[in-house]
């Protein structure tokens, strides 16, 4: 199984190690919520080395994204970064993405890593002659350093922070860093990206500066307070945009791969929609656990404890989606339990 190539520095920290998209990365050090809080009220540092990424180059490259991509890239402009999915030809998530635009014609297309390898056959089976595709990955370190000091601290570690989806490039150590400012938390920060060579010294330095060490269990739990959805739980290629709530990632201007069978769902409305709950206590409802709402039924696809709240939050979907005013209740240990629908995100930024 793959693993980061700045392990040594994890394990020096006592981290636990365990299975992400087929990577053996940290799980945690001190304690999935010590971490959190970390992030939520200081900064915190992840090693997210395992998430995939490549580079499309060359004229053609924006048409290219255009096409695979249901937002649209040319929106924006060089320098900015861009969240987007790629659907299948039925509407469904075939994965969902972050694009970094470096330059006119240069791309950086960052896909959940357990997608990695088939987001680059897709954009490789419909490339023009002439644009090139290059894998990123096995050469490279990310550091995602996250939370209300972040920016500061990137700045002073880097010389530069990137603003809020925006793209900095510069150099550090013995070569280069390309930096967005973007993440998985909700909170302030950026993704670097640096030569291998030079990613187990950005992290020390990072370290050296104050930030906590932090896995990805604690990545999970601020993710889901802020209700970002995880491919593989809450997205997957029977789920569609429109009913995980999301039609604001879709740009209806432009022509790309699963449009028209979006148009018809809009068109003739959604027989399931994802959902925010709460419950009382400190027993979250967990992934599977089934919900009911008078005649609309379903199951939760990510729930936890929320470190912030203090009770247990979830997403799920329901289908039919839930008529006004109906209550709500989760099936926990086999005793149906009261639960609160509510719009994520669950803790307010």
């Amino acid at each position: 199984m793959p693993t980061t190539p700045i392990r040594a520095n994890h394990e020096a920290r006592g981290a636990r190690f365990t299975d992400f998209g087929g990577w053996d990365m940290p799980l945690q050090y001190e304690g999935v919520i010590a971490e959190h809080t970390a992030v939520r009220f200081g900064v915190g540092i992840f090693d997210v080395t395992h998430l995939g990424r490549f580079e499309v180059s060359g004229p053609g490259g924006l048409e290219l994204l255009q096409q695979m991509l249901c937002n649209d890239i040319g929106k924006v402009e060089p320098g900015r970064a861009q969240y987007t999915m790629a659907l299948t030809d039925d509407g469904g998530v075939e994965d969902d993405i972050i694009v970094w635009w470096i330059d006119t014609d240069r791309f950086w297309v960052m896909p959940n890593g357990v997608n990695f390898s088939e987001m680059m056959d897709r954009f490789a089976q419909h490339a023009a002659p002439g644009i090139v595709l290059r894998p990123l990955r096995e050469h490279t370190v990310v550091l995602a350093v996250q939370g209300p000091a972040a920016p500061a601290m990137i700045e002073s570690v880097l010389g530069s922070a990137p603003g809020r989806f925006r793209v900095a490039r510069g150099s550090w150590g013995a070569d280069w860093f390309v930096a967005a400012g973007t993440g998985y938390t909700g909170e302030s920060g950026g993704e670097i990206c640096v030569a291998e060579s030079d990613g187990a010294a950005l992290w020390d330095a990072f370290i050296a500066a104050g930030a906590i060490p932090c896995g990805l269990g604690a990545r999970d739990t601020l993710r889901l307070e802020m209700g970002y959805p995880l491919w593989g739980q809450d997205l997957d290629e029977s789920t569609s945009p429109l009913e995980a709530g999301l039609e604001w990632v879709v740009d209806w201007d432009h022509e790309f791969v699963g449009r028209a069978a979006l148009a018809d769902q809009r068109a003739g409305g959604l027989s399931k929609q994802l959902i925010g709950l709460t419950v009382a206590g400190r027993r979250p409802p967990r992934p599977g656990y089934e919900m009911r709402a008078g005649a609309s039924i379903g199951s939760i696809s990510s729930g936890n404890f929320s470190p912030v709240l203090g009770h247990g939050i979830a997403m799920g979907y329901m289908s039919p989606p839930v008529a006004a005013g109906v209550d709500l209740e989760v099936s926990m240990r086999g005793t149906w339990t009261a639960a609160t629908i509510v719009t994520p995100p669950f803790v307010k930024r």
